[in-house]
């Protein structure tokens, strides 16, 4: 492939300017540790739910594994919405980052549903498996969706360099 055809077209990911935010806020490193940690218990909770469809055995460890999920996917929503308003000026739907919202959007709203049946008691366990599998589905598309970024960002970073000294902003 030749250097040209391995170029992304269009506009880098960041300006300059929010290239230095990103790198310089918490919420970056609030995100680059949630996000990983979300993913492991995502795996474990879906071996968990899969055990359960199965053998019918561990409801209740699969249970506690979508809420732990559901939990960190709740929070890594609101603290991803703070990194975007201390980085692109809005908490959701920058445009950098649209669609990724929009997806992240159906994930909670499968996970909301999971619980929803739950709390409520108004779906069965097999149908609350069922949902789950639909959020997992979903978040598992977000999450490539996020690496996508991360790689957009990253050779966005390689083709301009490091941000200059004084570039950064704390927030």
């Amino acid at each position: 492939m030749s250097a040209v055809a391995s170029k992304r077209p269009g506009r880098p990911l960041y300006t300059a300017e929010q290239r230095a935010r990103r790198d310089s806020t918490r919420w970056t490193v609030v995100q680059a540790i949630l996000a990983p940690v979300q993913f492991l218990v995502f795996l474990v909770s879906l071996a968990l739910v899969l055990w359960f469809l199965a053998t019918g055995d561990g409801y209740g460890a699969a249970t506690v594994s979508i809420l732990v999920k559901t939990m960190l996917l709740y929070t890594i929503m609101v603290t991803g919405a703070i990194w975007e308003k201390v980085v692109f000026g809005q908490y959701l739907f920058a445009p950098a980052f649209f669609w990724e919202d929009v997806v992240s959007f159906l994930v909670i709203g499968l996970h909301s549903l999971y619980l929803y049946g739950l709390l409520g008691e108004n779906l069965s366990q097999m149908q609350l498996m069922a949902v789950t599998l639909a959020a997992y589905t979903a978040y598992v598309l977000n999450a490539g969706q996020f690496l996508w970024k991360l790689r957009q960002a990253r050779r966005d970073t390689e083709a301009v360099g490091p941000p200059k000294l004084g570039q950064g902003v704390a927030a």
